[in-house]
């Protein structure tokens, strides 16, 4: 083996190895990002469905609205009877 081709090998292995080094230095912080997201996901879920639970009593509201327009109706007639 010459020298030439043994210095070609190893500016090749310099090479590889700096490649796979600054693919380990991107990837490595992606990953911790992504675990961190991880962790996040499971306390925003357990919050959304504490917001699930209380504002069960909203679906309702509508039904309460319309009752309370009866009455005010109800209401608003009397007075008008009695000269209100």
């Amino acid at each position: 083996m010459s020298a030439l081709s043994t210095t070609g090998w190893t500016v090749g292995y310099v090479i590889a190895i700096a490649v796979v080094l600054v693919v380990v230095a991107l990837v490595v912080p992606i990953l911790l990002l992504a675990a961190r997201i991880g962790r996040q996901a499971a306390d925003i879920d357990s919050s959304l469905q504490q917001s699930v639970t209380n504002t069960a009593g909203l679906a309702q509201l509508n039904t309460t609205i319309d009752h309370a327009t009866v009455i005010i109706d109800g209401l608003n007639r009397g007075r008008k009877r009695l000269g209100g």
